[in-house]
């Protein structure tokens, strides 16, 4: 218990001071971004992750189902089903990867069709879009194993050396973009930094756990040993599209109703909502590895109780970032970025809602 309180306590305190790190950064390189690189750029941008995203929609949610089947042999240390599960999710990522890739090569065929309007070379949006396809499937076909240190509670490492490689990629964007003004740079420099952080997680996963041998060619055989997964991943899968749908797909089709530039104001207002929302996540999710264990330790009244505490501090914190946003998300506009930035009210009170 002991133990429990004080990983979700050092996650927590880790992933504040990152927050505030990114928050000052998130705001600073946006301005930066729109009066340097421009508004369409950055509306591109936005709608290429977007369409990442239906794309990852493929993942199904497997990586929450294989975390919650972890909790277990991590509390009793069984290394040899940790292995197991992991080389599960490795053989399950390999193949959603595959299916990713040649649905994003199928996809962009049609990209003269899809931004033939948008104002910008075709260049610079297959380039930016192939480059973003590779950091995403680097997390499929290399960087699996990073699902371990949220379940053994070690979020922390990844804040760490994945949030401080990240710091890293927008400061040395934000130089490039002002000095240079070139849109290929900044694109590479966004792929460069998928392959480093890429690279640093492994080196600290491997350091973390050495005795940890995955084996993705056995995954297909161990799948049948672990059938819960899929059944599990079904159930996940269906929150999964519902946030999605909800929260991620807005700029694909304000794109295709009206305009890139126009999905860049989006964006300006989804970052402060986002901010705002990722500060509520990262002290909660500090604690989900520790409900997790909770959870697999079988106490029915305390999960029960601990469940309700929790979903009363979800519904006060809610209520408490829609009051906020609803007042402040417009002043901010007009000082951070200036008054041409600001969009119709109602879309605001839509966004609030």
């Amino acid at each position: 218990m002991a133990e429990r309180i004080h990983k979700s306590i050092l996650n927590a305190k880790v992933n504040l001071v990152f927050y505030f790190l990114s928050l000052f950064f998130a705001f600073f390189s946006r301005k930066i971004f729109l009066d340097c690189l421009g508004a369409d750029f950055i509306g591109l941008t936005g709608t290429l992750g977007n369409i990442l995203g239906y794309l990852n929609l493929a993942e199904l949610g497997i990586s929450a189902s294989v975390g919650y089947f972890l909790f277990k042999p991590l509390q009793s240390n069984n290394r040899e089903e940790i292995q197991e599960i992991l080389s599960v999710l490795g053989f399950l990522y390999r193949k959603i990867g595959i299916i990713i890739l040649f649905a994003g090569i199928s996809v962009s065929l049609f990209f003269p069709l899809i931004f033939s309007k948008a104002g910008l070379s075709f260049y610079i949006i297959y380039f930016s879009f192939y480059s973003f396809l590779g950091s995403a499937l680097i997390g499929y076909f290399i960087n699996f194993r990073q699902i371990l240190l949220s379940a053994d509670q070690k979020n922390y490492l990844v804040a760490i050396y994945y949030q401080s490689a990240n710091l890293c990629k927008i400061a040395l964007q934000i130089f490039l973009a002002y000095t240079y003004k070139n849109l290929f740079v900044w694109v590479f420099v966004e792929f460069l930094f998928g392959i480093i952080g890429c690279i640093i997680l492994n080196w600290k996963i491997n350091k973390e756990y050495p005795w940890l041998n995955v084996n993705i060619n056995n995954g297909k055989a161990l799948l049948k040993k672990y059938p819960n997964i899929t059944g599990k991943t079904r159930q996940i899968f269906i929150h999964k599209i519902k946030d999605f749908l909800l929260i991620k797909s807005d700029e694909l089709f304000i794109f295709i109703f009206v305009s890139l530039k126009m999905v860049a104001l989006y964006g300006n207002y989804l970052i402060i909502f986002s901010k705002l929302i990722s500060l509520f996540n990262s002290i909660t999710n500090s604690i989900g590895a520790s409900v997790g264990n909770l959870v697999a330790e079988g106490h029915r009244p305390h999960i029960i109780n601990v469940f309700w505490q929790i979903t009363a501090l979800h519904h006060f914190v809610a209520a408490t970032l829609c009051y906020s946003l609803y007042n402040f998300t417009e002043p901010f506009i007009y000082h951070w970025l200036g008054s041409s930035y600001i969009m119709d009210h109602n879309i605001l009170i839509l966004l609030v809602i």
